[in-house]
């Protein structure tokens, strides 16, 4: 199971509340995805009812598939070095805890997502270069400029079109499923071709754009960006559908 997700926040002085948003695929080749989300404190960066929307996404799971997921690959975005520790520790256990209360062991691989950093990618010969002078999709960096000791790594997942382009970051704080380095790297190029948008690779992971998609849709669910009262909710039809996209 491919996890998403995101907590966006409302404009500075808004005294909007936070939205959290978390999306899961729901068949095996990570294609079709379902969400929940869900209002909280403003400002806040942990999730708040993780357990619970987890827990919902797997019981999705198992109704497509008849079986539970025995990995979770969890792709998070949104939070900067300095919450590391204290997002790990809190939204791992709450994950563990959903596959708990499902009678589920899943291994979790968990890995942060950004795309907000000052790292740019040069091609050092024209003939490696794309159309627009970037590097080709599919370029990865994870030595000399990442962490000397730590598992992360820049992908430039999508090809350039005007300027320069801005790899993404990713950073896995755990590893369950004992991934090599390789392995993962190319599991993740893989999936940013699968976005239901685009036909072409994306620049960052599908699950992902849509936690993020989900999460501005939640604002207008809540009264938009200027009300805290609760409007509507999607219908039980299409509440396991990427009525989000």
């Amino acid at each position: 199971m491919i996890i998403g997700a995101v907590v966006n926040h409302p404009a500075p002085g808004a005294i909007k509340p936070s939205v959290a948003a978390v999306v899961a695929s729901t068949d095996k080749e990570s294609f079709r995805y379902a969400g929940r989300h869900k209002m909280q404190d403003p400002r806040v960066e942990l999730m708040e009812g993780l357990k619970s929307m987890v827990h919902q996404l797997l019981v999705t799971f198992y109704e497509r598939n008849r079986v539970y997921p025995q990995r979770i690959l969890f792709y998070r975005d949104g939070i900067s070095e300095g919450q590391y520790a204290e997002i790990l520790h809190r939204e791992v256990a709450a994950v563990r805890q959903a596959c708990e209360y499902a009678n589920i062991r899943a291994q979790l691989t968990y890995c942060v997502v950004k795309k907000r950093h000052r790292a740019r990618l040069f091609p050092m010969k024209p003939k490696e270069a794309d159309k627009s002078g970037n590097c080709v999709a599919g370029t990865v960096v994870d030595s000399v400029i990442t962490h000397p000791t730590e598992f992360d790594f820049y992908l430039q997942s999508h090809g350039g079109q005007q300027g320069t382009s801005r790899p993404t970051l990713y950073h896995v704080l755990l590893d369950e499923n004992n991934f090599g380095s390789d392995e993962f790297q190319e599991l993740t190029y893989r999936l940013c071709h699968v976005y239901a948008r685009c036909n072409k690779s994306v620049s960052i992971v599908p699950a992902v754009y849509y936690a993020n998609l989900l999460a501005e849709r939640g604002f207008h669910y809540y009264g938009g960006y200027e009300s805290c009262d609760f409007v509507f909710e999607a219908s039980d039809g299409i509440r396991d559908q990427m009525y989000f996209v």
